[in-house]
């Protein structure tokens, strides 16, 4: 007997075959485990493929540590801490990321991700009622709640738009990035920080044609991620979930 599909069931699937191949196609991984959910340091490696780039680095989480944030997949299963990401917990996401833009204080970047020069009006919204909520944009002057993008302090001198709560879903947390730590061992509001010397060298391997990825979990969830992400076997930092 011949059955014949609506086409409206094909197209939805074909969708849904390539949304889960973009998933996993990343090249560039940067990959930070912490003790536990409330650990605020962390160490952080690089990936392109299954070469680990770069030496493990130590990095800043937030004052309270880890919170599920709302990213590309769900890996929270039965075991997880049910600690859900919210806006100022002070506690930066769990889950996995795109990386979708520099930014920095150079007028002139090189950089193969999408780069935002870091004007003295360039602000991101963090006002959950505003219609540009988690967006980088520049002020109008009419935001209630924002932060600068340019700072006096030189953390955002070098910076990466973590993709979390994309869809800017009200409260869930935003203006989360990759910077510039202010000291050793310095807890952040929410975002990861690390070494001038240290984000500098990942922002300039950093391609967007190879799709790279944040993946950010406590130790408790390496089972999980290696499962997803084989071609991470080879680190440490995971394998010491393994048993």
């Amino acid at each position: 007997m011949l059955v014949i599909v609506p086409y409206f069931m094909i197209k939805s699937f074909l969708i849904l075959i390539s949304f889960s191949n973009l998933l996993f196609c990343s090249q560039q991984i940067i990959l930070v485990v912490a003790d536990d959910m409330n650990s605020s340091t962390a160490k952080l490696e690089c990936y392109q493929n299954s070469t680990k780039i770069f030496k493990t680095i130590e990095v800043n989480l937030g004052f309270n540590g880890l919170a599920w944030g709302l990213g590309e997949i769900d890996i929270t299963d039965k075991n997880s801490s049910k600690i859900f990401k919210r806006e100022g917990d002070k506690r930066a996401p769990a889950g996995i990321f795109s990386l979708t833009k520099r930014f920095g204080y150079s007028q002139i970047s090189d950089s193969k991700m999408p780069y935002l020069f870091a004007t003295k009006s360039l602000i991101c919204v963090d006002d959950p009622n505003a219609n540009s909520y988690n967006r980088i944009i520049n002020a109008t002057g009419d935001e209630k709640s924002f932060e600068y993008m340019r700072r006096d302090d030189d953390l955002y001198k070098y910076g990466i738009v973590v993709g979390h709560n994309l869809e800017a879903k009200k409260g869930y947390g935003s203006c989360i990035f990759l910077h510039v730590q202010r000291d050793k061992n310095s807890p952040t509001m929410g975002c990861t920080s690390m070494q001038e010397k240290e984000i500098k060298k990942i922002v300039q391997w950093l391609d967007k044609e190879q799709h790279p990825i944040l993946i950010q979990i406590p130790k408790q969830s390496a089972k999980r991620v290696l499962k997803l992400y084989p071609v991470l076997n080879s680190s440490k930092l995971l394998k010491k979930e393994e048993d």
